[in-house]
């Protein structure tokens, strides 16, 4: 393509997709091999924290009365996720290592070979500059990656800081959560009170140290240094390069949409397959309410009258937090 100026290829880099940041919610950290993963909007990583776009819904324990808020920002972004309108979504939350997922063929391919094939891209991408001797795009390329390890590194650190404080360890006791989310989305969590407050209590990515953001600040720097430079490298260089991250923008899309479960300190959130649909919220919180054999709950909730109250509902105690 003689007449086909690409010397504004490198500007592909500055798009701003959350793919990575999802990508990031969804695992829980980031990990080395990310580094091999080239995508638009790379830069943007840090702000993970921040694709619940501002929602905290409320949340109340079925088993003890309690009403409070889930505080993480990844826990949210994966239930609104799986969240669908007017009907309740059962999601199950356990320990990691005692987590058995069903692997089938499909299932396989579909969540790890569009990840692989990133890396693919990447390693193929610098073995064709190098045997082209396109030095520039060699450079390009080395630079978006240094900018990945730069990001990695921060979010490896800022997770391993949020995970301090997670509240008080309750061993062998059960709870059952409900969570109402925005659009009349409401979600039943299920698992072990400890695995209940590592998802949804505390911190997930802790405030950025003046060093972090340093880091971060440079590797933002870089990846516009990069756009400018990518005009030196050959025209076949160009094209490569943006098949690169568009390809990887895909293939990394792919993946998360067939990731199913959310990875967070340790433990596994995954949802169920059944949803049951209900023409109107009481309906939904009178058959919990059945269930769990109390109601103090969804009084806080603002999901029931008080004179829908039985006499386990201790009406005094019970401020609404919607």
């Amino acid at each position: 393509m003689p007449h086909v100026s690409l010397d504004a290829a490198g500007l592909v880099a500055l798009a701003d997709l959350d793919i990575i940041a999802r990508r990031t919610a969804l695992s829980g950290t980031s990990r080395f091999a990310d580094v091999l993963v080239l995508c638009p909007g790379l830069h943007t990583q840090q702000s993970a924290s921040e694709l619940n776009r501002g929602e905290f819904p409320a949340c109340a324990a079925m088993t003890t009365g309690y009403a409070f808020r889930v505080e993480n920002p990844a826990t949210v972004a994966f239930l609104q996720s799986v969240g669908r309108t007017g009907q309740l979504s059962n999601v199950k939350v356990e320990y990691a290592k005692s987590h058995s997922e069903e692997w089938t063929t499909i299932k396989l391919f579909c969540r790890t070979v569009p990840y692989a094939f990133c890396c693919f891209l990447t390693i193929s991408a610098l073995v064709v500059f190098a045997l082209i001797r396109d030095w520039w795009a060699v450079t390009s390329v080395s630079i978006l990656m240094f900018a990945r390890l730069c990001n990695v590194f921060v979010v490896k650190k800022r997770v391993e800081r949020a995970g301090e404080w997670k509240g008080a360890s309750e061993p062998g006791v059960q709870g059952d959560l409900l969570v109402l989310m925005s659009q009349d989305r409401w979600i039943r969590i299920q698992g072990a009170v400890d695995d209940l407050k590592a998802v949804t209590s505390g911190q997930w990515l802790a405030e950025m140290t003046p060093l972090e953001n340093a880091v971060s600040a440079l590797a933002t720097v870089l990846v516009y240094l990069d756009a400018a430079l990518t005009s030196n490298a050959s025209q076949l260089g160009k094209i490569l390069l943006l098949v690169l991250l568009i390809g990887s923008a895909g293939f990394l899309a792919i993946a998360n949409e067939q990731t199913e479960a959310l990875h967070m300190h340790g433990r596994v959130l995954q949802v169920q397959k059944e949803r049951k649909a209900y023409d109107r919220r009481l309906s939904m919180a009178k058959e919990l309410i059945h269930s769990s054999g109390r109601s103090d709950w969804a009084l806080k909730l603002g999901l029931v009258n008080e004179k829908d109250c039985d006499e386990k509902c201790d009406s005094a105690n019970s401020s609404v937090i919607m």
